[in-house]
Order: structure tokens, then C-alpha cells, then sequence
């Protein structure tokens, strides 16, 4: 009699199919980069924090946003946030609150007076930090994490550069800003205030005295319209506006103040004249759509009462009854390639006016290249350099005097980039590996079908008439319950959660389930994929088996 046992399958075992030569793909275990790490300016570990946060660890999540960034309470207020534009949850419903989250472990830490740990080791060689911004203190930190010795200058009376004399306290609460610049200069840092490094002969002087120097001095020379008179009472530079006193602020300025620009220094100019009680209009060469400005920042503006005259130009200034009559032009705006860059022609025939009685231009500043000539080789409107290194042997330089992105975080992350050249050039041991080139983890190898579809916790903002009648924070932060809730929506894209998906779903149990890890049975695994389909995370890809 003929046996009719089946020959592919068994009450017993089925070690004995060996499916694992069927196959001509494997998979891989592999933690690879979020799009959100790929597009921080800090290159921060974001889903890593992120999950922190979700778990209730806080210190740990400070710990982790601190490596890249040691300013989350400030970033998590005024950063720009590419990473919330790069997170694949916005094709299944709306992104993480990234900047959010990161504002409230920011607080969180403050609250909690959390400091930074002192270096291992102090190394001997020293490095001078030229301006007390942004760059310059991101750089500071960073090398002195790394035990060198650091001596910090600024030419103000007090650190945080356009943070402090450029972001209004709507934005940046000062008790915040100190909270956090206090944090890096009590890591023993030599600071000196009032400290101007004038001109290339102090840079030459500085760089005697120190192993290296890294300039981040801004860029502090406001750009300028032509035809328009710089001179008359009623042209305010945007800058001074900015850094001076509210009782300076109200002397200066008209019941009506016309600010000229689309960015942000712009939407500062005009949001702080409205708590000064002024009436406000905006005039932009940018159409609307285009303003460079954030769009929560537009979209407070307009809440709080600002005017907007888009896609126009100022092309003339006269005395009117009993103010300015500002004639302006229409124009056909066309954007450059780079930052900065565009043309704008006028359109005949759609000449009009505007009345006001204070002229602010907020269109931008310029490094100030001038002090530096013979010594710095500039490169178009900033300091040429190649891998932050200057033409001037030891002398580094980073953020807006070296860079057209103008914005707090780029500033901090380019220090951060350049503290590690620095520390490279002093003591080669401390070379950075290669960067690995792994590629971002993108939409379509997230399972979205384990992520029901959740709106994003945004955070509140104070009611419009309280705003307009101080100067305290506009955005309101997250609960600890909200920051759960919404750190939970995390995708942690290309990162290992361990949900042993892979595990069960595996036809051929060719998975093994490690400590915190998982391995593959070769002989065991036909490449069906199967496991890849149901990561959640996208941390599983298949390969080509090269497999003798």
C-alpha cells in the first residue's frame, strides 16, 4: 500500500525543509535614519527623544536632545522646524508636534534644574570663541564637553546674540533664554562681555593667545533700500528697533508704522508694534503665499490686527497731512537658486500709496566683512571657509558671518559641526568617523495600518487681546499628558521598538527573538518578506542574498 503521509507537512517537526535555498533576498535588521534626523538642523536624534518622552523618561529624553542642541527650550519656541515638514505621519494625518515636545522637555529640565555633566578629562589647548550667539555658544558647549579650554567674547552686555537683542519676549521668554545660556557658561567657560574683537588685528592678537579661534560674530550690518533716507527721524532700523527698550521702542515710533520685508525680523518689527498700540502694515516684494516668514508667525500676525501689502516695493517717500505719503509699485517677484537670492521688476501702470508715519525695512543684514580684510578670504557676501576652516591657518568660522541660512538652529548646528573640526584639528584622535550614508527611512516602508489615525495635540495660544497688551509668551506648552499623547504618534521611523511583529508573522519561524535584538535563521527563511510587510517602523529592509 502506498503511503499517503504528505510530504510536505508533519505532526512533528519541520527542521528538515531547509526553505532557506529557496530564497534569493534576506532580511535585514537595521536602525536607519528618520526623515525628521535627515532634515534637523542639529542633526538631532529626534525619534529617539521622542520615544523617551512617550516612555516618561524626560531626563533621558534631555540627555539625548542635548548631544546635538543645548537649547530645547529655546529651539522648541522659535526653531523652524524642517523636521516636522520631513515627518512621513503627515501623509496619514497630520505631523508630530516635534517643536512642541521639544519645548517641553526643554522646560522640563529647566524647571527641574538640570545641568550638564563636567568633561572627563580637561585637555590643555584652548580655543576662543568670538561672539556670544547662537554659533558660538553651540560651538563653546560642544568643546568644552570635550575638556578644552574655552574663552568666550562678546562685544554686548549679555549672551544669546539676535536670541537676545532680535527675538521679541513673546517668542523667547528672557527667563528661558538666560535659563539656557547660563546652563553652557557654567560648564567653565572664561566669558568676557563687552569684549568687541574690532578688527583683524585683535582676530591676529586672539589667535596668538589660543590654540584655535572660531568666529561667529552674525551678520550685523542691516541691509539698505535705495532711495530711502537712513537719516530722517522717521526710518527706524529694524535691528535697533528690535534691541531697544520698550520706552525706546514707543519714542521712536509713529500711531502708524509701515514695515518693509516678508521674513522673520519683519513679522518681530511689525507684531511688536501693535503691543506698542501702533496701527501696522506690512509691504513685501513677496506675493502672498511666498513671505519667508514662518507661517504661524504670519498667521499671529494677522490675528493680532498686522496689515499685509504683498508683491509690491517702495519706490518713494514724501510729507503728506500729518505723515508720510509712501508711494509703492507693484512687482513681478521671481525667487533666486540660493537664500537671499531674487529679482523683482516693477509692473507699469500699478503705482499706488500708502500713508504711515514710521518707516521700518527689516529686508535683512549682511556679515560685516570689512573688519576682517586681508585676513579672511570672503566668499560672495560671507567668510569663505572649507570644512568651517578659514584662509587663515587655526581661525574656524561658523553661523551667519559664514552662511546665507539664517536661521537659530542652522547657527546652532553649524557650531556644533565646527567645535568637531576644531577638536579634530587640536587632537586628531578626537576625527569624527565617516558619516554613514544609510538612507532615510521613507513613507512607504512604514505599516501604517498598526497607526489609527490620530489628530496632532497642538498647543494653545494666549487669546489675542491679552497678547496685544504685553509682551509674554504668545504659545502656550503641552500638558505632560498632552506631550504622552502626542509623543506617543511618534512612527519612530527605522528604529527597532521590538514589537516582535516579525516574530509572529514569520511562516517559517526563521526569526529568533534575542535580548533587544532579533536574528535571522538562514536555513530556515525563504525571503518572503513577510516580516518586512509588518514592521511597523520600517526597521527591517530585504537585501540581495550574496550567501555562498
Amino acid at each position: 500500500m502506498n503511503d499517503q503521509t504528505s510530504p510536505l507537512w508533519t505532526h512533528l517537526t519541520s527542521e528538515a525543509r531547509l526553505t532557506g535555498t529557496w530564497r534569493s533576498a534576506l532580511p535585514a535588521y537595521q536602525n536607519q535614519p528618520s526623515p525628521c534626523l535627515g532634515a534637523c538642523p542639529v542633526n538631532g536624534r529626534i525619534a529617539t527623544w521622542v520615544k523617551q518622552v512617550k516612555d516618561g523618561d524626560l531626563p533621558g529624553a534631555f540627555a539625548t536632545l542635548t548631544e546635538n542642541n543645548p537649547f530645547p527650550a529655546i529651539a522648541g519656541r522659535i526653531c523652524h522646524h524642517p523636521c516636522e515638514t520631513a515627518c512621513n505621519r503627515a501623509a496619514h494625518d497630520e505631523t508630530v508636534g516635534i517643536c512642541s515636545l521639544e519645548r517641553f522637555v526643554g522646560d522640563m529640565a529647566i524647571s527641574e534644574g538640570l545641568r550638564f555633566t563636567a568633561p572627563v578629562e580637561e585637555r590643555p589647548q584652548s580655543v576662543a570663541i568670538v561672539g556670544g550667539g547662537p554659533a558660538g555658544l553651540s560651538a563653546a558647549y560642544q568643546l568644552r564637553r570635550l575638556g578644552f579650554q574655552v574663552s568666550l567674547f562678546e562685544a554686548s552686555n549679555g549672551l544669546g546674540g539676535l536670541m537676545r537683542h532680535g527675538i521679541p519676549a513673546y517668542r523667547l521668554d528672557r527667563a528661558v533664554l538666560d535659563a539656557e545660556v547660563n546652563r553652557i557658561a557654567d560648564m567653565g567657560i572664561d566669558i568676557h562681555l563687552n569684549a568687541q574683537v574690532a578688527d583683524k588685528t585683535a582676530l591676529q592678537s586672539l589667535r596668538g593667545q589660543h590654540d584655535a579661534v572660531f568666529l561667529a560674530t552674525g551678520a550685523s550690518q542691516p541691509k539698505r533700500l535705495p532711495g530711502l533716507d537712513y537719516d530722517a527721524p522717521h526710518v527706524i532700523d529694524s535691528a535697533g528697533f528690535l534691541a531697544a527698550s520698550e520706552t525706546e521702542q514707543k519714542a521712536r515710533s509713529g500711531g502708524h508704522v509701515l514695515v518693509i520685508g516678508g521674513g522673520s525680523a519683519a513679522m518681530d518689527v511689525a507684531r511688536t508694534a501693535r503691543r506698542l498700540g501702533r496701527e501696522v502694515t506690512v509691504l513685501s516684494l513677496e506675493p502672498e503665499g511666498r513671505l519667508p516668514a514662518q507661517r504661524v508667525e504670519l498667521e499671529e500676525a494677522a490675528e493680532e490686527g498686522v496689515g499685509f501689502v504683498t508683491g509690491a516695493m517702495l519706490h518713494s517717500v514724501s510729507a503728506g497731512a500729518g505723515g508720510l505719503d509712501i508711494g509703492c509699485i507693484k512687482v513681478n517677484f521671481e525667487p533666486g537658486e540660493a537664500p537671499g537670492q531674487f529679482r523683482a521688476s516693477p509692473i507699469d501702470g500699478t503705482g499706488f500709496t500708502l500713508a504711515a508715519d514710521t518707516i521700518v525695512p527689516a529686508i535683512g543684514q549682511d556679515a560685516d566683512l570689512a573688519r576682517w580684510q586681508g585676513l579672511l578670504e570672503p566668499e560672495g557676501p560671507v567668510i569663505g571657509t572649507r570644512q568651517w576652516q578659514t584662509s587663515a591657518p587655526g581661525v574656524f568660522a561658523g553661523g551667519d558671518v559664514a552662511s546665507m541660512e539664517r536661521f537659530v538652529t542652522q547657527a546652532v548646528g553649524m557650531g556644533k559641526e565646527a567645535a568637531k573640526t576644531i577638536a579634530a584639528s587640536l587632537d586628531p584622535s578626537l576625527a569624527p568617523p565617516s558619516p554613514l550614508a544609510d538612507p532615510l527611512v521613507v513613507g512607504d516602508r512604514i505599516n501604517t495600518a498598526y497607526q489609527d489615525p490620530r489628530p496632532r495635540t497642538h498647543q494653545g495660544n494666549a487669546g489675542v487681546t491679552d497678547r496685544l497688551a504685553s509682551f509674554d509668551e504668545v504659545q502656550q506648552p503641552l500638558t505632560p499628558q498632552a506631550a504622552q499623547v502626542e509623543a506617543s504618534r511618534c512612527f519612530s521611523c527605522g528604529t527597532c521598538i521590538f514589537c516582535d511583529n516579525c516574530y509572529f508573522y514569520c511562516p517559517d519561524m526563521a526569526i529568533t527573538r534575542l535580548d533587544l535584538a532579533y536574528e535571522v535563521k538562514t536555513d530556515y527563511c525563504k525571503g518572503c518578506g513577510l516580516c518586512v510587510a509588518e514592521c511597523p517602523t520600517g526597521a527591517i529592509h530585504m537585501r540581495e542574498d550574496v550567501t555562498p
